[in-house]
């Protein structure tokens, strides 16, 4: 298998173009679904690979994702006291992060629609210091059960990919915002050097689909991951889409050759 080449600005199958195709399809991988299919094929995706989530990540990452978490929480400059909304939360790494920021007097709500990923991360919260000042609500990342202005921060972690309209998940994490509320994205991007991006290509598609398989059973999940890496908007068209929903001040943050970014932005 060669390996698979990204999709930028240039090309006309671009994700952040095609969001707003007349025919209402979305990118699962590299494949086209309709918008209406693609929540329940992410469902499935996850409930498939939430027991092993966290393991995986490790295993993948060399254990890296825990640092580029921590920095991307830094980034925030969360008070105590803040109300924060972690947005496609998971298992809460982020989460327990900002709850040991907030203080007692703060608050971090959990948000995601996957149940089985909520469930995998139940003992971590339980067993962090934090675990009062730490919420769950199960739901839609595109309809925030949320009051307008009534955060300090949202942010998401590697989850903003599989929403099917990006656009309008990041809308409504500016809506629920305070003015002058932060939101930080963390997502995986494209690596800034051509020959890092070749090696990195080719454990994507070679060594991970086969842990994948060895460790959770399912080649088919970690086949979809770097697809879905690789047809999410790049950092500058993340940028202009954070700008165009109301977001100001947006800035970019590069994490170990680009394979992660950093996207912090205030509501205007």
């Amino acid at each position: 298998m060669k390996p698979r080449k990204w999709l930028d600005k240039n090309n006309p199958q671009n994700r952040t173009a095609d969001s707003e195709h007349p025919q209402k399809t979305a990118f699962f991988g590299y494949q086209k679904v309709p918008e209406d299919k693609k929540a329940q094929r992410v469902l499935q995706h996850f409930n498939t690979v939430a027991r092993k989530y966290d393991l995986m990540n490790t295993l993948l990452s060399f254990g890296i994702h825990h640092l580029w978490k921590r920095i991307a929480v830094k980034t925030m400059t969360l008070k105590p006291g803040d109300r924060v909304l972690d947005v496609c939360g998971g298992t809460g790494d982020l989460a327990i992060l900002a709850a040991e920021t907030v203080g007692e007097s703060g608050r971090v709500i959990i948000y995601d629609i996957n149940r089985a990923m909520i469930d995998a991360g139940l003992h971590k919260v339980n067993n962090s210091a934090s675990k009062k000042r730490i919420g769950f609500i199960q739901g839609n990342a595109e309809q925030l059960p949320f009051p307008d202005g009534y955060f300090d921060a949202a942010m998401v972690g590697f989850g903003i990919r599989n929403v099917t309209r990006m656009d309008q998940g990041f809308k409504e994490m500016c809506r629920i915002l305070k003015p002058g509320g932060k939101m930080m994205c963390l997502e995986f991007s494209r690596p800034t050097a051509p020959l890092f991006r070749w090696l990195y290509d080719i454990y994507s598609f070679h060594v991970m689909p086969l842990l994948g398989e060895l460790i959770v059973g399912s080649r088919k999940a970690y086949t979809h991951l770097p697809e879905s890496i690789r047809t999410f908007a790049l950092p500058d068209e993340l940028t202009a889409i954070l700008k165009r929903v109301g977001f100001s001040q947006v800035t970019e943050h590069k994490l170990t050759n680009g394979i992660a970014m950093i996207h912090l932005a205030v509501k205007g």
